[in-house]
């Protein structure tokens, strides 16, 4: 499989004398398999020269987009794709399935004339549109698995298997836990992972020849950038190193980082990288290389490939927020009102009254409360077999290892720690939900 950096750019492109060796154009990664069929992953401005490339072949020419998410710098180079000018030429568009406008709104959006003198409608290409969960398809014959990364928005993470390689895309992601390992546990393989999200971040790239990964920040850039949805290179390749990862390339590039920081950043992963000894090959991904993956890892469990899979609700799904401080009733409502039927309760007694009445689609729960804490409503919660698959976001200000290990053992789905953003909360919100939904429709097409 030959992979090609197309734009390596976060957040804005930085064209310049500064950025020449490593590229100022935002996120662009085109797939070939050997079969020559063409994915293409996320649409920043690095797109326009893919799509000068494409013009050389004869029309029809034919390619999967796969969008991460639709924050600008992925999406911006979309109305510049020269090949969707041509009639005859066909491209399928897969994005995040979420609560919101659909994926054709959204790009039709930057597509206004306000913005741009043609609109989405106008185009002479076919376009079809996919939305995705988290689940394992068949993209144009290719057995593409997905899942939710942990960013501020729903952003989805891609694993391609062909060729008999695998290789797994994972930009727009930060660290679920402060603290990655579990205390008293050996650093560096996955059950040592604290957090069930970085666990199972970590498990997902799992013996992948490839994975490009998230790294816009530093470990000191990180301190005053957190929740804003990047990651670093030490908590990539720690992750990378424990998955057994074989090459690691780093991405999504700060656009304050010039190539002599790029230089620096890439020799302080390579000397981080040595702790390991049979750590992964690290790099800084370039604008305009292009890479061979070779030799197989085999692919990722699966039950199986659906060739079409939808969360999409048919129903208005209900969160109870469950939380003793009436400002996080306030930010829950702005946060999640708009799109869900929000109930709230201040203790564990009054959750577990209001359970009995009406089951909710997903609690979030603070810890700290009177009359009943988190972790016993927890442990009553689990102790019914009807209430085993409800998803419960911890939401809390105790941060620390103990807690956040007995949340997950008590039955917690997720944890998320004071302060947070409210884009983060809808999100884990949005993508708790969607995984329950998406557990239950495979129930139903087994039941059937």
């Amino acid at each position: 499989m030959r992979v090609h950096f197309w734009g390596t750019r976060g957040s804005i492109a930085t064209p310049g004398a500064g950025t020449v060796q490593f590229g100022g154009n935002t996120l662009c990664v085109e797939l070939v398999t050997s079969a020559g069929t063409r994915l293409i992953l996320d649409c920043g401005t690095g797109l326009r020269l893919l799509g000068m490339e494409m013009l050389k072949s004869a029309p029809p020419v034919r390619a999967t987009i796969l969008l991460t998410h639709t924050h600008w710098d992925h999406i911006q180079g979309f109305p510049f794709f020269a090949p969707l000018f041509i009639p005859g030429n066909e491209f399928t568009i897969c994005a995040p399935e979420g609560v919101g406008a659909s994926l054709a709104d959204v790009l039709a959006g930057q597509m206004e004339y306000t913005y741009f003198p043609v609109r989405l409608d106008q185009l002479p290409g076919r376009i079809t549109y996919r939305d995705l969960g988290e689940d394992f398809y068949e993209v144009d014959g290719l057995r593409v698995a997905t899942q939710y990364l942990n960013h501020p928005a729903m952003c989805l993470g891609y694993r391609i298997e062909a060729d008999g390689v695998s290789v797994a895309y994972l930009t727009d992601h930060e660290p679920f836990s402060d603290t990655l390992w579990r205390a008293g546990a050996e650093p560096g393989t996955i059950d040592s992972i604290l957090h069930t999200g970085d666990r199972r971040h970590a498990d997902f790239m799992r013996g992948a020849d490839l994975v490009i990964h998230d790294s816009q920040y530093t470990p000191k850039e990180y301190a005053t950038k957190k929740n804003w949805g990047h990651s670093t290179y030490e908590y990539a390749l720690e992750m990378a190193a424990a998955a057994g990862v074989k090459q690691l390339a780093l991405i999504h590039h700060d656009p304050m980082h010039n190539d002599e920081k790029m230089l620096e950043i890439e020799q302080s992963a390579i000397e981080f990288a040595r702790k390991y000894k049979d750590g992964p090959r690290v790099f800084c991904a370039r604008e305009g290389e292009s890479l061979i993956v070779q030799t197989g890892a085999g692919p990722v469990k699966a039950e199986s490939i659906r060739q079409t899979t939808s969360s999409r609700q048919q129903r208005r799904l209900s969160v109870l927020v469950v939380d003793d401080d009436v400002n996080i009733h306030l930010l829950a409502e702005e946060a999640l009102g708009k799109d869900y039927d929000l109930t709230t309760s201040e203790d564990g007694e009054g959750c577990l009254e209001t359970v009995r009445q009406s089951t909710p689609d997903m609690i979030v729960l603070d810890l700290n409360m009177p009359k009943m804490g988190g972790l016993t409503l927890l442990e009553q919660l689990r102790a019914d077999p009807l209430l085993a698959g409800l998803p419960v976001l911890v939401l809390t200000a105790s941060g620390d290892e103990g807690n956040t290990r007995a949340a997950f053992e008590a039955g917690a789905t997720d944890y998320l720690t004071k302060p947070f953003t409210i884009p983060q909360l809808s999100t884990r919100v949005a993508t708790g939900l969607a995984r329950r939904l998406s557990v239950e429709a495979a129930v139903k097409t087994v039941e059937a």
